[in-house]
């Protein structure tokens, strides 16, 4: 057995931010460059203040810019992690594409960057697909078990300009959204504020609080209803606030949690629907969440741009299934 002194230790590095990483929240680049290290310890080491941006201590929402420079503290990286193999090169259904902008139909099941136990998602997919392309960088984000309208920049300028439009809210975007029971077609507006945590594993826990509760943040999301099956409601959501998991806990605290949602839904119905029981045996084993259309300025040409990501087939079936069964 070697000693330990034999071991390779582990040192403070200083790197600075590259038009690949520029406007990216800090806790996302360092979940990137320490793939394989729990979530909770790149948290942990945030708020202790051993991540230094520009020698100064820095949040975990820290938008980091080109040629600023991050001190990382010593830590050590599996032999696994440093094993594992590339991400296999992937392309995926294209909406929109210039020399500014690509904007994708991302599947369901498909994380759209790695961390946090997976080893790649629709990012570095993309990069490997495109090794010529000199930057592309996300947006932002959909869950992992989301579907729809993805945007990515092509250029540095297009990134920090679209993301100045999701901060100050001159998106819509629209979700389709399947959820148990009757929603009330009266209940238009939703504003509750929430409060996000992480478990001990490192997974990320929403709820809503009280507006005047320490951290909420204030979230608004208006829902009206598209059509009423039996035992479900058919709604298109658009969120005024990009909260994380905003849709998945609004619509759970309000009773009506959505069709498949593992982590904030009714989860006795969704394993019933991945098995087939009820609606004439259809099996449904994901969570009915569509980011259905996506509207914003082009950071080039001002050009108002609407794009719209069509059902996933296996939604449309069970839509169909419930259609005969009504």
């Amino acid at each position: 057995m070697a000693d330990a002194a034999d071991a390779p230790r582990a040192t403070v590095r200083r790197v600075q931010v590259d038009e690949g990483s520029a406007g990216q929240r800090l806790d996302n680049f360092l979940l990137r460059l320490f793939k394989g290290v729990p979530k909770t310890h790149v948290y942990r080491v945030i708020r202790s203040g051993e991540v230094r941006v520009n020698r100064g201590r820095a949040a975990a929402d820290t938008r980091l810019a080109l040629g600023d420079e991050v001190r990382l503290p010593p830590v050590r990286l599996s032999e696994r992690v440093a094993a594992d193999s590339p991400a296999p090169p992937r392309e995926f259904p294209i909406l929109f594409e210039d020399e500014h902008l690509l904007a994708i139909d991302k599947p369901a099941g498909v994380a759209v960057h790695g961390g946090s136990g997976v080893s790649f998602g629709v990012i570095e997919q993309l990069r490997r697909a495109r090794p010529a392309a000199k930057f592309l960088e996300l947006v932002h984000r959909l869950d992992k078990r989301t579907s729809g309208v993805l945007l990515l920049a092509k250029k540095r300028s297009a990134l920090t300009g679209l993301q100045d439009q999701f901060r100050q809210r001159g998106t819509d975007k629209t979700y389709a959204a399947l959820v148990f029971g009757a929603w009330p077609a009266s209940r238009k507006v939703i504003d509750v504020a929430l409060h996000k945590s992480l478990t001990a594993d490192g997974e990320r826990h929403v709820r809503a609080v009280p507006e005047g509760h320490d951290d909420a943040r204030r979230a608004i999301t208006l829902v009206r209803v598209v059509r009423h099956y039996q035992d479900y409601s058919l709604l298109d959501v658009t969120i005024k606030t990009g909260r994380t998991h905003q849709i998945r806990v609004h619509l759970a605290h309000e009773g009506h949690p959505i069709v498949g949602d593992d982590k904030y839904g009714d989860f006795a119905a969704n394993r019933d629907l991945s098995r087939g029981l009820g609606l004439e045996g259809a099996r449904f084993g994901r969570m009915f969440l569509h980011a259905r259309r996506l509207a914003f300025d082009h950071p080039a040409s001002g050009e108002r741009i609407v794009l719209e990501a069509p059902l996933p087939a296996e939604c449309v079936t069970l839509l169909g299934r419930m259609s005969d069964a009504h």
